[in-house]
């Protein structure tokens, strides 16, 4: 339970948490960074971990005290979410249809979770990929899809990459532009809270939809 709190206290104030990390490791803080959204992109059971809000704050961070150089954080956020997905895509392939429902992987990776990211999969095809950069949690579980569906991989590493890029792009230069409006930096943790649900609401909308028609 300490551990929950703690997780929900990093995410809804990732900006302080990401200030210490700064004074604490310095330039290691790259690596924290890589180890975190790669992580989130790349291990089906760690879908709770900060994506978006980590790549905006990030990008606040480095217009507001240069905390990071945008020409090394670009580069390290590209190459987690690109690596991590293809990992994700690897372990799916590998086990993704064979997962005993009582192990622990497979309390995680819920039937009814697989299913939503397979009927999503399924009906946008490959520009799920790149849809799903956007969508927390949902991004986490369509490449584990992909590799358990067997979508061929040159087809799956051409979307992974485009999605990152756009990803990587939009999200950190947005906090590096918009971050430091005076409204926006004293709202800053409100801010993020938007983020999370903004990227949230076609995952519900399409989950209402679906109990709405009766499938």
């Amino acid at each position: 339970m300490e551990l929950i709190k703690e997780l929900i206290s990093f995410i809804m104030h990732i900006d302080v948490h990401l200030e210490e990390i700064i004074r604490d490791f310095g330039n290691w803080s790259y690596l924290i960074l890589f180890a975190i959204v790669f992580v989130e992109t790349g291990v089906v059971i760690f879908p709770f971990l900060p994506g978006d809000s980590l790549l905006f704050a990030s990008g606040t961070f480095a217009a507001a005290m240069g905390a990071f150089d945008m020409w090394i954080l670009i580069p390290v956020f590209l190459a987690a979410a690109i690596l991590g997905d293809t990992m994700n895509y690897h372990i799916g392939h590998k086990v993704g249809t064979s997962i005993p429902p009582k192990s622990f992987l497979g309390r995680v990776v819920k039937k009814e979770r697989m299913e939503a990211a397979e009927k999503f999969f399924n009906t946008h095809g490959g520009k799920t990929i790149v849809i799903a950069r956007f969508m927390p949690f949902i991004r986490t579980f369509i490449p584990f899809i992909a590799g358990a569906s067997k979508m061929k991989y040159s087809y799956f590493i051409m979307y992974n990459v485009v999605g990152a890029v756009l990803w990587v792009f939009s999200c950190t230069f947005l906090g590096y532009f918009f971050g430091n409006i005076p409204i926006i930096k004293e709202n800053f943790s409100t801010v993020l809270i938007l983020i999370i649900f903004i990227s949230v609401v076609p995952a519900v909308i399409g989950a209402i939809k679906s109990k709405a028609s009766g499938k």
